[in-house]
């Protein structure tokens, strides 16, 4: 059953009598609390059914992690002393106590108490705590691979940030900067997405690269490639723009979101930066430039427009700098005054 938010006025008067039994029979009954309460579950079928959807529910708060336990404890005791002061009619020692008792699961779930005293688990604001937080950066000139605790493996590239939450029901991870490639653990139950920029890769199950480099000129869009697997590719603002892809393919879309054209992921594959190689093609060199740059300082500067748009084709290693200033001439009508701290390239004359 998908649990209620139990702070709806709907709630039925059913759900509140089996809620109550259930959080009494948390310690031990009376024989005559334990008559009481045999004949309200023989009066109606409806009554057991209820206070078993209630000990369903209530089971999955189990698994919460212990400091959200601590700190929703004191959140708790916290609400009972506001709602005992708001309230005309105080809550009553024995309802404090089973309360309070149940508190390392009831705190998670943020109880309320309205003004007749009975309890009510605010689902709604249970299942938006994630079960999982965190987030990872990479400087500049390094790489790290990340295990989340659902299996899923993540590898981010230089200079690239991001956020991971996962919740009951689904799986989030936001690229903030950078580049990175996901291997996701298959589950149906909670799917998994890469917000990136202004779109959303969603996923149950695969390996594919996400790109988001908002400071890298003509490269400041978001850009997704799939190994294996499938991906669907939407804005992350919910238009009605989505794309699959599949093996192989790729796509990209520029900064508000807009998708271009379905392609294929070249004959490197989706990340070769994984192996310490970076693939130009046909690329603008002060894009190039800003590429290197995410590894670390170039010292190479272009004041010259025209030299800026010169376009280059090749793969380099962007932890050998010295190796594409030795080919850069070779390439492109250009040449570098300066020294190895500051290098203009300049036209060739």
């Amino acid at each position: 059953m998908s649990p209620r938010p139990l702070s709806d006025p709907s709630l039925s008067e059913l759900d509140r009598q089996a809620l109550d039994w259930f959080a009494r029979r948390q310690r031990v009954f009376t024989p005559e609390e334990e008559r009481e309460f045999d004949a309200w579950l023989r009066a109606d079928p409806a009554h057991r059914q209820a206070l078993q959807r209630w000990h369903a529910d209530w089971t999955q708060l189990d698994a919460l992690p212990a400091d959200g336990i601590a700190q929703l404890r004191r959140r708790l005791t916290a609400d009972l002393h506001a709602e005992q002061s708001a309230s005309a009619h105080a809550v009553s020692p024995a309802r404090r106590h089973w309360l309070m008792a149940m508190a390392p699961r009831a705190a998670l779930a943020g109880v309320t108490l309205i003004a007749a005293g009975g309890g009510l688990l605010a689902w709604n604001e249970w299942r938006q705590q994630p079960l999982y937080a965190a987030d990872f950066t990479t400087p500049r000139g390094q790489q790290q691979d990340i295990t989340l605790p659902d299996g899923s493996v993540l590898r981010l590239d230089t200079d690239t940030r991001i956020a991971v939450q996962l919740y009951r029901e689904r799986r989030e991870v936001r690229l903030l900067q950078g580049q990175a490639v996901f291997q996701v653990r298959g589950d149906v139950q909670r799917p998994f997405d890469v917000l990136a920029g202004a779109l959303r890769v969603t996923v149950v199950g695969t390996r594919f690269s996400v790109r988001h480099t908002p400071g890298v000129p003509g490269a400041d869009g978001v850009q997704v490639e799939v190994e294996e697997g499938r991906v669907r590719v939407a804005s992350a603002s919910g238009a009605v723009e989505t794309i699959e892809l599949g093996a192989g393919q790729r796509v990209a879309a520029d900064r508000a979101g807009r998708l271009g054209a379905l392609g294929q992921v070249a004959a490197a594959g989706i990340a070769p930066w994984r192996d310490g190689r970076i693939n130009f093609d046909n690329v603008p060199l002060e894009q190039v430039l800003a590429e290197f740059g995410r590894y670390g300082d170039t010292g190479l500067l272009i004041h010259d427009t025209a030299v800026a748009a010169l376009r280059i084709t090749g793969t380099f290693d962007p932890h050998r700098l010295d190796n594409f200033r030795r080919v850069l001439p070779g390439v492109l009508p250009v040449e570098l005054h300066g020294d190895i701290g500051k290098t203009e390239i300049v036209a060739r004359h």
